[in-house]
């Protein structure tokens, strides 16, 4: 076994700069140590050009406590993909600078014109941006119905009601007043902390459903979705219960996640507890923060894992039948690989394309001044954890042990089209990082690109499945197709489409992106 995983070590390089990726996160810190200081960072990769190469958007900060942006360092940035690891800064021409204090992105077609549109979620100014070809952008918020009236961190596009149109679920964390910051931390000793999330009231998350024609209404209440209050982190989608409606999972600072059932009819019930993914078998929550809804297991039902603090471990969700989950993360090995890791962003991909998922993390803790309490760095090298395909994982995070940053949001995307995975990494007040994949393959691959209504496809290749979502990690979305490695052959590809569409294809040869519009 040691000789298998020398063989197959992981290499990347961080290209950030020599690629033109100039991005720094601007978390505007303060004094005050204002809680939202420490939860910027999401990103999303797409082709928002649809010149076959993926691109990267960056939400930023802004000036506190008026929460302006103020000054260019606190735009949030679009590069365009030019090819050969080189990016420019499209920003201004795209018109998507932004406004706020934004924290997550979301990446989907609302209009169904072919073309992905791009959701902004922040501090009491959420943002949403109708791509109108031609490498502009425009701000529909106000005419969406789309409101900012809460701290949202991230949100995700369903189609929850299976009508073709994408809807929006957005995740919020509470409520605050910038102008008023509550102190933490130790007064006689001078010093001030980020405030536990105790400090901060449980809020509803929000559900817009999509009326066409750039409208949206409001239907948290009606579907059940404001009854439930939590600090919400992360989402996911995915059929837990295998009935053909997409359920959302949202993970939450020091509370139960919610697992938000869909039940038909535009109702959803909130089943986390009962489903085993509200908690760890400890019985106590934790710091849940991003997640990634992905099948590391290959049985064909998605597993969910998680990031949360030092000491907590990440927690991974191992989906069983009759739509349960069981506390994985010890069985897994993660619980002694993360124990000392503090985990944002993750996302499980097959970054060695031997046919098994993977599991990335970006690392850091929350508190800047942790180590003058507690025996655990504040800022950390990044994780990748190998499946080994027995239901563990191993660390084989030497490849980025050179930065050690306070990371925050993280995406995987083949920026160079060469078949492997690459990862875009966040971390405050520091450049963004671009890691290019060198890893020595383990097998071939095959990308699969679904267009016209393609949210929630399930498409199965050797031995895998993988549904079409675009919500991942902590506060980020990716919108690059479907990546399968650990191909040996040509070999049937199957999707089975939203609408109930199951379309075949035979003898589907690997190594390319193939294109797939439902029913050509």
């Amino acid at each position: 076994m040691l000789l298998l995983l020398l063989a197959s070590a992981f290499t990347f390089t961080d290209v950030a700069g020599q690629a033109g990726l100039s991005f720094k996160l601007d978390h505007a810190p303060t004094a005050d140590k204002q809680m939202i200081e420490t939860m910027a960072g999401g990103l999303a990769a797409f082709d928002y050009d649809g010149d076959g190469l993926t691109d990267l958007f960056f939400t930023n900060g802004a000036a506190l406590p008026s929460m302006d942006k103020s000054a260019p360092r606190y735009w949030n940035r679009l590069y365009r993909n030019e090819g050969n690891w080189k990016f420019r800064d499209v920003t201004e021409a795209a018109g998507i600078q932004g406004k706020g204090y934004s924290m997550g992105a979301a990446v989907g077609d609302f209009d169904g014109d072919g073309q992905p549109d791009l959701f902004a979620a922040g501090v009491y100014a959420n943002i949403l941006y109708r791509n109108l070809g031609g490498g502009k952008f425009a701000d529909v918020t106000a005419a969406s119905g789309i409101t900012s009236d809460r701290w949202s961190v991230t949100a995700g596009w369903f189609d929850y009601d299976n009508d073709g149109r994408l809807d929006l679920l957005v995740v919020n964390y509470s409520h605050i007043d910038p102008r008023k910051p509550r102190f933490c931390g130790d007064s006689a000793r001078k010093l001030r902390v980020y405030c536990h999330p105790k400090y901060f009231e449980p809020v509803g998350n929000q559900l817009y459903r999509n009326l066409g024609n750039g409208k949206f209404a409001d239907v948290s209440v009606a579907s059940g979705i404001a009854s439930h209050r939590g600090r919400g982190m992360g989402i996911a989608f995915g059929d837990h219960d295998a009935d053909g409606r997409v359920d959302a999972f949202v993970t939450n600072d020091n509370l139960p996640n919610f697992l938000y059932r869909n039940a038909g009819g535009g109702k959803f019930e909130e089943t986390a507890l009962l489903a085993g993914v509200a908690l760890l078998d400890s019985g106590k929550p934790v710091a849940s923060m991003g997640v990634d809804w992905r099948d590391f297991d290959r049985d064909g039902r998605a597993d969910i894992a998680v990031t949360a603090l030092a000491s907590e471990t990440f927690p991974l969700f191992q989906a069983r039948a009759g739509g349960l989950f069981t506390d994985a993360t010890h069985r897994s090995r993660l619980a002694t690989l993360a124990a000392r890791k503090s985990g944002w962003g993750v996302t499980a991909r097959d970054f060695d394309n031997d046919g098994w998922p993977d599991l990335f993390t970006a690392n850091s803790h929350v508190n800047d001044i942790v180590e003058q309490f507690e025996k655990f760095p504040y800022k950390e090298a990044n994780s990748l954890f190998r499946n080994l395909g027995d239901g563990t994982f191993a660390d084989e995070s030497a490849a980025f042990s050179g930065a050690v940053r306070a990371h925050r949001g993280a995406v995987a995307a083949d920026f160079d089209n060469d078949g492997r995975l690459d990862i875009a990494v966040t971390a405050l007040g520091e450049p963004a990082e671009l890691w290019r994949n060198t890893t020595a393959p383990m097998g071939q691959w095959l990308r699969v690109q679904l267009t016209g209504r393609a949210a929630g496809a399930r498409v199965t290749f050797a031995g895998q499945t993988i549904t079409q979502h675009t919500a991942v990690s902590y506060s980020s979305s990716v919108d690059a197709g479907l990546h399968f490695g650990g191909v040996t052959s040509a070999g049937p590809l199957t999707i089975a489409w939203p609408s109930g569409t199951v379309q075949r294809m035979a003898n589907v040869e690997p190594g390319r992106v193939l294109r797939v519009e439902e029913g050509k």
